[in-house]
């Protein structure tokens, strides 16, 4: 075999401790100083806010919050079957077990019986019908949760069932025409006949199938909540959930409660990549019940094993195709059918099928288009958000026609995706109607092409595999535009509360939920900012439903655009008021006092901050203001498929480099080049550190987290670390370049910066299609490589076995 490509690629965790030691040096270290003197607490990097207490291991999470005396333990029982009717349970014998206090079913529930999302089709626990393997069926409350536990494994022992197959894939869910939603179909025609004619006439066609997996959350904190029975039949719920308000819904309709009784708390998440966003629903219903039954507080906390199988995750899809393209690559008409595996009921599947058919476009345009959404129905997990909600699935089918067009043409990739760019003035309607104003690709494609020196890596990709029959090198650029809003119009909201207390120490609370993303770290630095104060000043608190109401989930990649809004709203109220104290006081005009570094300047004179409080207080001036924000401009029209469903674009590219082993199909990430645009960033450490993680994790997603059932039992037997492969750290490349793109939000947003927690999850498209050409130089870029993802070894070898078979 040829020689290894870089020495480093021996040395994996050493390589990237390297990367580790010199992270530093790609921030600029002497920002907070030059901020100081200015009075700036945004645009700078700091550390996470509660960076010291994960390191210390003081950071509070759900299960580490102190029991309360009587706190009892609830385990769920599964169904072991993926299909079929529930015609009996023998519970008591459960019941007389050493350590268990109850054992409750659907009939137990005082309220509703349901914890959808949107469609109410989602139960709490079994009453009748099996639609998974792994569906809650009933719940013990034992002393300890071992007992608990144990006592619920033995489901299958009490459960009488009558089976049935089970529907497994989404391709037999769409033969069946079975769908947990009504299809959707989203179409633009710019000439007669639309996308079909478009195609018929074009000088080239094209028709395929493509299949994506579906892929695990595996947040390091699992499913968790922790309810407590209060006065008066109230409830106080700590739940790991990114949609605290939400979670107060179900659990009053579950409880038969009021909103104003249930009180639902989360001060950090473990992680959640959109996992807790409507599925922490069930298990803080089931805790509720049980402590609202009991009296007494309840537990319920997951095994991984468990969380594997009750929840659901990212979709998988299938697609099925047709463009018609001419001698250059522009795509003049396109066809899509795009079904996935949304599984036994709604959940999420229809925002996460909307948001898939309005990035199908990604970064290009697309004349005449006619798309269409199905979610299949199937005995499994009922899918639901994960990281991109959708997007990228259907980001990466344009992409994967547009690498497929190039390959027929004998061009470079590259050169076909610039050619169907989205202009400036002009091919820049999206298919949904929503005019792009805010185009910056072709400029950001052009300096990641330079910065990367793509053109001279691929001359030297190219000698390489011309030299090497074993190993073969790959490269891609691939670019993304993402939408950032919710796709329902009323979600794009947010409040906030900032209270100034006497000692000029500032305490803030508001509507998004921290998951490590640091959300928390920059609404801080929004309101030191705002006041003129150091952000040491500033403890922003857990997230909870008796403060802001009516929250929306923390997701969209929303979180710091609307909470960070809200939040500038209420301190500006609070400065405002402040202001005019202040020139009541000392004199000269309210609108010319000047707050920064602690300092309040007034008519010539420089008070402490604090000094300027307490004299506010003593004149009864008001030191709290709530903030309240709405995205401006936003509309959508759910049955036509047309309006305005997101307030801007954020963009960005990727340039990978891999090395591929023919005669076993592993391979290697040699090199990433990243260039992302962040608008004017908030704090450039956080969002650097969001960019890396999106990249790695959507580098799983497509090359080693493969999600398998049993065709027969339908078990989803990738149900623990050990048959389920995310990324490690050994899986970094060892030269890992990213950096921000500088440039202002178009729209105003938080100080024109842009969310950053989805869209780079799209720039691991460039690892997959480096795979894929590495696979195609095997057969001398002469065939088009059949290749699904997610890329595992076997599906690269035997990509890399059709196309040295297949004739060119």
């Amino acid at each position: 075999m040829n020689k290894p490509i870089d020495a480093r690629l021996m040395q994996p965790a050493e390589a990237f401790a390297d990367y580790l030691k010199n992270a530093a040096a790609r921030i600029d270290v002497g920002a907070e100083a030059r901020a100081h003197d200015d009075g700036a607490r945004v645009g700078i990097s700091r550390p996470h806010e509660s960076a010291q207490l994960h390191v210390a291991g003081e950071a509070t999470y759900i299960d580490d919050i102190p029991e309360l005396t009587g706190t009892l333990h609830c385990a769920l029982g599964l169904s072991p079957v993926a299909n079929g009717r529930l015609t009996g349970m023998a519970l008591d014998a459960l019941r007389a077990l050493p350590g268990v206090v109850a054992v409750l079913s659907a009939a137990d529930i005082p309220g509703t019986n349901d914890c959808g999302s949107i469609v109410h089709d989602d139960p709490i626990l079994c009453s009748g019908d099996i639609r998974y393997l792994g569906q809650p069926v009933f719940a013990v409350i034992a002393e300890t949760r071992d007992i608990a536990r144990r006592v619920a494994a033995r489901a299958k022992d009490v459960l009488t069932i009558e089976a049935a197959p089970p529907v497994l894939t989404p391709q037999q869910a769409h033969a069946k025409g079975q769908y947990v939603l009504p299809p959707m179909h989203l179409e633009r025609a710019t000439h007669e006949g639309g996308a079909k004619a478009a195609i018929a006439k074009a000088p080239h066609r094209l028709r395929s199938t493509f299949e994506v997996g579906g892929q695990e959350q595996f947040y390091l904190e699992g499913q968790i909540s922790y309810a407590i029975p209060k006065e008066g039949g109230a409830m106080h719920v700590h739940c790991s959930t990114q949609h605290p308000s939400e979670m107060q819904h179900l659990v009053a309709h579950a409880l038969r409660l009021h909103a104003n009784e249930v009180h639902v708390e989360c001060r950090r998440m473990g992680g959640g990549f959109g996992g807790k966003e409507s599925q922490s629903g069930l298990f803080a219903c089931v805790a509720a019940i049980a402590a609202h039954t009991l009296q007494r507080p309840v537990k319920l906390r997951l095994d991984r094993d468990d969380d594997f199988l009750i929840t659901g995750r990212r979709h998988c899809f299938w697609y099925e195709y047709e463009v018609g393209y001419d001698d250059e690559g522009r795509i003049l008409g396109a066809e899509i059918s795009m079904v996935s595996r949304a599984g036994h009921s709604a959940d999420l599947s229809g925002p996460v099928m909307t948001r898939a058919m309005c990035h199908f476009d990604n970064a290009y345009w697309l004349p005449d288009v006619s798309m269409h959404g199905y979610s299949g129905k199937t005995n499994t997990q009922s899918n639901t958000a994960f990281r991109g909600f959708g997007g990228p699935q259907g980001a990466i089918a344009i992409e994967n026609i547009l690498d497929t067009v190039a390959r027929e043409l004998g061009r470079d990739p590259l050169d076909v995706r610039r050619l169907n760019f989205y202009g400036k003035t002009e091919r820049n309607v999206t298919p949904y109607d929503q005019v792009v104003t805010d185009n910056i690709i072709e400029e950001l494609v052009t300096q990641l092409e330079t910065s990367s020196d793509y053109r001279a890596r691929r001359a030297a990709t190219a000698a390489f595999n011309a030299a090497s029959p074993v190993l073969k090198r790959g490269l891609a650029l691939a670019p993304l535009k993402f939408g950032i809003s919710f796709n329902v119009k009323h979600f794009n909201q947010a409040g906030a509360l900032v209270h100034v207390y006497t000692d000029g120490s500032i305490l803030v609370n508001h509507g998004a939920t921290e998951m490590g993303q640091g959300v928390n770290t920059k609404v801080a630095q929004v309101v030191a900012h705002e006041l003129g104060v150091s952000f040491e000043s500033v403890r922003v608190t857990a997230t909870d439903t008796t403060k802001v109401a009516n929250t929306s989930a923390t997701a969209a990649s929303t979180g710091a655009d609307l909470n960070g809004k809200a939040a500038q709203d209420a301190a500006r109220q609070i400065r405002e008021r402040l202001a005019a104290c202040a020139a009541e006081r000392h004199g000269g005009d309210a609108a010319a006092v000047q707050f920064a570094n602690d300092k309040v300047v007034v008519n010539g004179r420089t008070l402490d901050f604090c000094t300027l409080v307490a004299e506010a207080y003593m004149d009864r001036v008001q030191l709290w203001s709530d903030g309240f924000y709405a995205t401006p401009g936003l509309s959508w029209n759910k049955e036509t498929m047309k309006g305005r469903p997101f307030y801007y674009f954020a963009y960005g590219a990727a340039v990978s480099e891999v090395v591929v082993d023919t005669l076993t199909g592993e391979w290697k990430l040699l090199r990433a080049d990243i260039l992302h645009d962040a608008g004017r960033s908030l704090n450039p450490a956080v969002d650097i550190g969001q960019v890396e993680g999106a990249f790695i994790q959507g580098m799983g997603w497509l090359t080693t987290e493969e999600l398998m059932w049993h065709p027969q039992s339908g078990k989803l037997t990738t149900h623990a670390p050990s048959t389920y492969k995310i990324p490690t750290a050994n899986d970094c490349p060892p030269v890992f370049n990213v950096q921000l793109y500088e440039g202002d939000n178009f729209e105003d947003s938080i100080h024109r910066s842009k969310a950053v927690g989805e869209p780079p999850l799209l720039l691991p498209f460039s690892v997959f299609y480096a795979i894929r050409d590495a696979i195609s130089s095997a057969g001398d870029h002469k065939v088009d490589p059949p290749l699904r993802a997610p890329a595992t070894s076997e599906a690269i070898l035997n990509a890399i076995t059709a196309v040295q078979a297949l004739p060119a």
